[in-house]
């Protein structure tokens, strides 16, 4: 994730049923009236009412290279680990989130028992690669997935260690097999790093098994990468590859035009193996904030910053275009008004961008940046950052990091959390992504809960078996969603008098898409 200032699983609300529950002294009764499952179709109403169903992704990085976020510091045991991590689910849900993009493999390490890559130190507090005898990636989908979080796997593809001297690699990492595939970058220094060389066919291949072995192997919602294919440049220093070039590169022009190309190729490669093997995750990157200038490409942007096409190799606009994504998330870490990058010019510079396209658009947002001097310091830049993003095709944000939103310095985080996330909100549906629709569920009990409370509880009916629930209730015109979960029971604590409420539940498939309904009346 760069910090630089200038720089189809589908989910089918398949059938819903509403239920129709009257608040009063005396007997609860409840009927249940199903569509057929053969007559599933989208659902537009729950009691007569249209539905209110925001379609937003929300979440946030949760960074694991150096312990930026998670875990805290390397080696703690077992239950610390896991206790600190439920923490940041629970950060995510109070603040609406409904999706976390946790760092699995930081520096050519892995967070899963690998055979492609070392257990990552940040985890283990080891220098030998050995693991800690448990296997988190499994814990972090099933944790996320439990509080019906979407779980994407965050990949940095080529970095392979934190330190640019082979001699400190692992005796089991893979380059002590393949040191032809080692390219030190810079040169020496407290900043050098390994990288697998992205000029080389097999090395390639070899960081895409790396990360598809995870794909695999959990069952993660989605695959993403951040900004980082070949390193930012460094004064008086060009990326030691002449080697692989001479071999490899033929037919380029120049060896900047062969560097894209090779990034190239792992983007479209990605995009293609991950569908192969599990057609409904999602591919998705957070690149640099610019891909050229205006003043270089008349197709660029109205900045004066770095610029990713050109620095780092990234042709991050053809991605988009050539749809080898299902989602992009430019790191927009400027502030409205930046005369180098403003981000009221980038942000319908990205929107132009995906348009005519089936690529999503998020927005990467800074809240580190929050305090700094000048315009940070005022608490209400995210938050307009967050209502400018509703004026165009913004399909969502992602905050970094977590350790940022949890400080919630100047009050910025709960000011534009109680704006523009106080309702709960569906990840955007990819309708290019195949569908799995569940038949409705079957409500069970509706009742009072006390003073204050309604409690629902349903269970999946026949066939595939929902990936969660979506609640909607009955509020004046509309019927507004509350709750996503995917448990199946549900209370209501914003009851007040006795009276007449209408809720739907409806059953969810992987990718957020609504169904059909089914109706469900209970008088008391």
């Amino acid at each position: 994730m760069a910090l630089l200032p200038t720089g189809r699983r589908q989910v089918h609300l398949a059938v819903a049923l509403v239920v129709v529950v009257t608040l009063s002294v005396g007997l609860v009764r409840w009927q249940t009236r199903p569509e057929p499952a053969q007559q599933v179709s989208a659902a537009a109403s729950c009691a007569g009412r249209p539905l209110d169903a925001p379609r937003q992704l929300r979440g946030m990085w949760i960074a694991t290279v150096s312990n930026i976020d998670w875990p805290s510091r390397p080696g703690l045991d077992q239950e610390k680990v896991k206790s600190e991590y439920r923490g940041w689910l629970d950060l995510a849900q109070q603040h609406g989130h409904n999706a976390v993009f946790v760092q699995v493999r930081p520096s050519g390490d892995a967070f899963w028992p690998s055979s492609y890559a070392p257990w990552s130190r940040w985890l283990t507090g080891r220098q030998d690669g050995l693991g800690p005898g448990w296997d988190p990636m499994e814990f972090l989908v099933s944790e996320a997935h439990a509080r019906n979080l979407e779980f994407h796997a965050w990949f940095n593809p080529y970095k392979a260690s934190q330190s640019g001297n082979p001699a400190d690699l692992p005796a089991n990492h893979p380059l002590r097999v393949h040191p032809e595939w080692a390219v030190p970058f810079p040169k020496s220094g407290k900043g050098s790093r390994l990288y697998y060389n992205p000029g080389i066919p097999e090395a390639r291949k070899f960081v895409q098994d790396s990360m598809l072995e995870a794909v695999a192997r959990y069952d993660v919602d989605g695959v993403h990468f951040d900004d980082f294919f070949y390193p930012y440049p460094v004064k008086g220093q060009d990326f030691p590859d002449d080697a692989a070039f001479q071999q490899y590169g033929a037919g380029f022009a120049t060896k900047a035009d062969w560097r894209r190309d090779n990034v190239n190729k792992l983007v479209a490669e990605m995009n293609q193996r991950i569908k192969e093997l599990k057609p409904w995750v999602k591919f998705g990157i957070s690149p640099f904030g610019i891909w050229r200038n205006r003043t270089t490409d008349s197709l660029g942007s109205p900045t004066r910053g770095l610029q990713s096409y050109d620095a780092i190799y990234a042709d991050t606009r053809l991605w988009v275009k050539e749809e080898w994504l299902d989602y992009i998330v430019p790191q927009l870490y400027w502030h409205i008004g930046f005369d180098i990058a403003d981000y009221a010019k980038l942000l319908p510079w990205w929107s132009d961008v995906v348009k005519d396209t089936r690529v999503q658009l998020y927005i990467g947002q800074a809240d580190y940046r929050v305090g700094q001097k000048g315009a940070w310091s005022d608490p209400a830049e995210l938050d307009r950052q967050l209502a400018l993003n509703t004026k165009y095709p913004v399909g969502g944000s992602i905050h970094f990091s977590a350790k940022q939103v949890r400080a919630n310095r100047l009050g910025a985080v709960s000011r534009y959390a109680t704006a523009h996330y106080a309702q709960p909100a569906l990840v955007p549906a990819m309708d290019h992504m195949p569908p799995n629709r569940p038949v409705a569920p079957q409500v069970t009990e509706a009742r009072r809960d006390g003073d204050n409370a309604v409690a629902l509880a349903w269970r999946a009916g026949d066939g595939t078996r929902p990936a969660g629930y979506a609640v909607f209730k009955v509020d004046g015109e509309t019927a507004r969603l509350v709750a996503t979960t995917r448990g199946t029971n549900w209370v209501d604590r914003t009851v007040g008098t006795p009276g007449a409420y209408s809720y739907c539940v409806a059953a969810l498939d992987r990718l957020w898409n609504l169904g059909g309904s089914s109706e469900a009346d209970v008088t008391g």
